[in-house]
């Protein structure tokens, strides 16, 4: 049946007097499906689909004697410009948890030491069930402090020059990302590409520099235009102003907070109708000033990582512990007003 037809949620109940079977065996597909007929699962599964039921957040929490919720850390805002990237992913986290029956517990810490104490604490007393990290970066501490306090995680980010196999997580593929916006400014006639970075060492901009790098290692030159500075407009229009000097005639950039500011020194840059500049995160400032971007997919990532949460808590194995996803460039001709 249409769950947009239906006049009331539907229950346990409801879909075994429509299939003609008992409550247990819907209860039994959802919760032991093994011990059911393989015909009687699939139809079973194919009404739950079509009905649009979720089993009770409350009954599940009784049952299991879990909390049913997920700790989040919740950092300050930054320059209003790349922190829209983790609202994108708080949003899309909680839209997701909420689907499968979870809620997010948000907690604040000052260090990454506090989170996992913060986490850890929450976790004793039985006030959460698991945690999801972010922001990972080289030498990050809590994935170890979290198995070492046995407290079930996953997390938004690899763990940058560690080994990736003893934890769960999800990360987008930023090499690939400015690599592809690399490669679109070659076709565009560009053999001067530059890289507006941040400063080595933080996993994520080496990440995203290596495919900047990858792109333009045939063209002779290249490396003199890689400027890594801090974060930030004031630093990437400074920065392009030094790489146009040094010859560039297009840019590829860490993020759009820096792309913001390299286009205040780029305006006179056009190609075919199209600015060669390129950011990283598709902000919405990107996209109200018609700035081409690479967009991550931080929806798909929030919603495989609770999948991920599910089969943890669940006593299951992901069956893929580690996913890479893969970006996507979106180019766009400047808005006039920013022209």
């Amino acid at each position: 049946m249409n769950p947009e037809l239906r006049t009331s949620r539907p229950t346990l109940m409801s879909l075994a007097g429509e299939l003609g079977v008992s409550r247990q065996t819907i209860s039994n597909v959802i919760n032991n499906p093994e011990i059911v007929k393989p015909e009687t699962r699939d139809r079973v599964l194919a009404a739950i689909a079509a009905s649009g039921y979720r089993p009770s957040a409350v009954g599940r929490a009784l049952r299991t004697q879990r909390s049913l919720s997920i700790a989040l850390r919740l950092y300050p805002a930054v320059d209003g410009v790349n922190g829209a990237i983790m609202d994108r992913f708080v949003h899309s986290l909680a839209v997701s948890a909420q689907y499968k029956g979870y809620r997010i517990s948000l907690f604040a810490a000052d260090s990454a030491d506090d989170e996992v104490e913060v986490i850890d604490a929450l976790h004793r007393a039985s006030s959460i069930d698991v945690a999801v990290l972010t922001d990972t970066h080289t030498g990050d501490a809590r994935p170890a402090g979290l198995i070492a306090a046995r407290v079930p995680f996953v997390a938004f980010g690899r763990p940058w020059g560690a080994d990736g196999s003893s934890h769960c997580w999800v990360d987008v593929d930023g090499s690939a990302g400015t690599e592809s916006a690399t490669r679109s400014l070659r076709a565009g006639g560009h053999t001067r590409v530059g890289f507006l970075g941040w400063p080595a060492g933080s996993g994520v901009g080496d990440d995203r520099r290596a495919g900047w790098a990858r792109a333009v290692s045939d063209l002779p030159g290249s490396s003199e235009l890689d400027l890594g500075v801090e974060d930030g407009a004031q630093p990437g229009a400074e920065a392009a102003a030094e790489l146009l000097a040094r010859g560039a005639t297009a840019l590829v950039c860490s993020s759009d907070s820096l792309a913001l500011g390299a286009l205040t020194v780029c305006r006179g840059l056009r190609a075919d109708g199209r600015l060669p500049l390129v950011g990283f995160d598709d902000t919405p400032v990107a996209r109200a000033l018609g700035l081409s971007s690479v967009h991550q997919p931080v929806e798909l990532a929030a919603e495989r990582l609770i999948g991920m949460v599910d089969d943890i808590l669940d006593g299951r194995t992901p069956p893929e512990p580690q996913q890479l996803l893969t970006p996507e460039l979106v180019l766009r001709d400047l808005a006039p007003f920013a022209q």
